[in-house]
């Protein structure tokens, strides 16, 4: 039964490969409020899951948790429970063997009502959360594009297997040879990149898998990765077009479920919102020039490069007004302010509500192409 069920979840994971595959839930009009924020048109959609679920819910689908232990805490089990999560991220630290992930998310899954999403990340070589899973080899060493497919593909299924729903993988981004996200990107020119980046995200989906293509709109000419500092990409526009952006084209095209959004400032796009906050990265040049109609993820919350401006709280709504669907909180203690924060704020604005309502359209549509079901809030 769990073969039967399995094989479902990866046709139906499949069926992201359509056009608009998501767009068809995720699209909702959205007027301007009467706090006099932007009027942002969407398309119409269809009566969604989403409309059922009481405000807290809403908001809680747009944020990704973490814990510290190897087993379920009795606040997290609550959180999923009420809906008030949409899942959660688990590193190294959360499990052991094949049968200790498998105990885990099946508690997890069990306290969500069969709704959460299981995120990792799985790149390969030293950054893998389950060790006793592929890829292998770092994703530098992955080799041509059909051998990256099957990689990513092997992959996929020993992460199904363990309870696992979501990669935050492939990096997307074109480094340079002293950049510091060097050791961890494919090799080549934009192009390969993008073949290389097309492959891994169909691999991941042929295993069961939604890929994440990260770092958007490409962290590979930064000295400093986000999670240690501050972080500048100070190149022209054209630049970002012509290099940065191809990779996140092809898995667009691809029809990736997932787009992790950067937390470095790109002055030739925003000149004072780190992409992760900004509107005109998030919605603007993600959603309306790349026409990506999946779930635009932030980087961890917790990163150096975002805490230098400002507490988790006032990022995450700040990356939720700009256009961001899920909050990666790393922190197990930043739901407690990120949750309240979002809460307050979508009770009293409209057009903030509106924008929270949108969201939780996405990732439950990206939950229903994993074969999870909606919250059961009450």
């Amino acid at each position: 039964m769990r073969l039967a069920r399995d094989r479902a979840a990866r046709r139906r994971l499949a069926a992201l490969t359509a056009a608009g595959a998501v767009a068809l839930v995720a699209g909702i009009a959205a007027g301007a409020g009467d706090d006099g924020e932007p009027e942002r048109t969407r398309e119409a959609a269809r009566p969604a899951p989403e409309a059922s679920l009481p405000l807290r819910a809403q908001v809680g689908q747009l944020l990704v948790s973490s814990f510290d232990g190897t087993t379920v805490p009795a606040y997290l089990a609550r959180r999923l429970r009420a809906g008030e999560t949409a899942g959660v991220i688990l590193f190294a630290k959360n499990g052991g063997d094949l049968a200790d992930w498998r105990a885990l998310t099946h508690s997890l899954q069990r306290a969500a009502g069969g709704s959460a999403l299981v995120a990792v990340d799985q790149e390969g070589g030293e950054i893998r959360s389950l060790e006793f899973a592929g890829p292998g080899p770092g994703q530098p060493l992955q080799g041509e594009p059909a051998q990256v497919r099957a990689l990513a593909r092997a992959a996929g299924r020993e992460l199904r297997r363990a309870g696992v729903n979501v990669d935050l993988a492939p990096v997307a981004d074109v480094s340079a040879d002293a950049a510091a996200l060097a050791g961890r990107t494919f090799p080549g020119t934009a192009a390969d990149v993008a073949e290389r980046t097309r492959a891994s995200v169909a691999g991941f989906r042929a295993g069961g898998v939604a890929a994440t293509a990260k770092h958007f709109p490409g962290l590979g000419a930064a000295a400093l990765n986000t999670d240690d500092g501050a972080v500048t990409i100070d190149v022209p526009r054209a630049v970002l077009t012509a290099r940065e952006l191809v990779p996140f084209e092809a898995a667009v095209d691809a029809h990736v479920p997932l787009v992790m959004l950067s937390h470095a400032l790109y002055p030739a796009l925003d000149p004072d919102r780190i992409a992760s906050q900004s509107p005109a990265v998030a919605t603007e040049l993600l959603r309306e020039r790349l026409g990506f109609h999946g779930v635009a993820v932030t980087d961890s919350m917790e990163a150096a490069a975002v805490l230098a401006r400002s507490r988790v709280g006032a990022a995450a709504e700040r990356s939720v007004a700009a256009g961001a669907d899920l909050i990666l909180m790393t922190g197990s203690a930043s739901w407690n302010e990120v949750f309240a924060r979002l809460l307050e704020r979508a009770r009293r604005s409209p057009a903030f509500r509106a924008r929270v309502r949108e969201s939780a359209a996405r990732v439950l549509a990206l939950k229903s192409v994993l074969g999870l079901r909606p919250p059961r809030a009450p």
